[in-house]
């Protein structure tokens, strides 16, 4: 019986991830498959001792995959195990006795407090609705903290006016409410003024931000917008979505946010999740220290 196919589904259908972590699972899970066949001649992976499992990240490493990138193909091994556990397919985890390669921590890019303010009060973002569309979409990426996949399926009754406050659903269905602020507001009743005008709005149950079509808007073009426009404030190598949510935690933390407070907002799970946006400026006093202090 295919394991894999069986733990997709659970994955899918019982767990509800996202389409992209799924694919993730399925990609890491058929690449150890592949090379289980390929090596020791097994044709599923709940066979796998500690040495295979060994053997597999080794070549990971010298086919030049970084130690960031192996750690998350053990993450979805371990998860897959312990499903072939709970399920009674398996006894014990292959895993147990793997050493995951150390990673440097890396910190979290972000836009510098102002440049975000110099985009929002300077840059031009066109009279039209899709220069309102678009400027929505980088405000409510940054006033909310909210991710990419939560942005596209926002829907007029997810928006809340009168209270000022947004509803998203997020990661293992978890819902979470998120307030917002005046200017955030005021640019929602323009966009869906505007959007009423184009007729393009019939009721609450529409998706908030549409196309030039009329139709919802998918991922890849939030992205350009997001590049596009931080492309014109900021020189930072990665312009995207997710950067836009790390500056929000980061602005929020570096101006008093209670971190507990800003986990809920974000929607993370653990504290630990959150408390890397702490290191950001824990990073900017080091490099002050270092060129100001005369024996630093």
């Amino acid at each position: 019986m295919d394991r894999i196919g069986e733990f997709i589904r659970y994955l899918e259908y019982e767990k509800r991830y996202s389409v992209h972590t799924v694919r993730a699972y399925r990609t890491d899970l058929e690449q150890f498959r592949e090379f289980l066949s390929a090596i020791y001649g097994l044709e599923q992976p709940c066979e796998a001792d500690p040495v295979m499992v060994r053997s597999w990240v080794v070549s990971l490493m010298e086919a030049s995959l970084d130690a960031r990138s192996v750690n998350r193909k053990l993450s979805s091994l371990k998860s897959f195990f312990r499903y072939l556990r709970k399920q009674g397919h398996s006894t014990e985890s292959p895993l147990t006795r793997v050493t995951a390669p150390r990673t440097r921590k890396r910190l979290p890019e972000y836009v510098e407090q102002e440049q975000m303010d110099l985009l929002l009060d300077e840059v031009d973002f066109g009279q039209g609705l899709t220069g309102q569309r678009d400027r929505l979409i980088i405000e409510i990426l940054y006033f909310t903290g909210i991710r990419l996949s939560e942005l596209v399926n926002l829907k007029h009754s997810d928006i809340d006016l009168y209270r000022d406050h947004l509803k998203v659903l997020g990661k293992r269905n978890k819902e979470r409410i998120i307030p917002f602020g005046k200017e955030l507001r005021a640019s929602l009743a323009d966009y869906t003024r505007m959007k009423e005008k184009a007729g393009f709005f019939r009721g609450p149950g529409d998706y908030l931000l549409l196309t030039d079509k009329g139709k919802k808007v998918y991922q890849k073009l939030v992205y350009r917008v997001v590049n596009s426009y931080l492309s014109r404030v900021s020189t930072l190598k990665k312009k995207s979505p997710h950067v836009l949510r790390h500056t929000f935690a980061t602005h929020m933390l570096n101006n008093g946010a209670d971190l507990n407070a800003v986990k809920e907002l974000l929607g993370h799970a653990n504290l630990s999740a959150t408390q890397i946006y702490t290191h950001t400026d824990i990073e900017k006093l080091r490099s002050v220290y270092r060129q100001a202090h005369p024996r630093a």
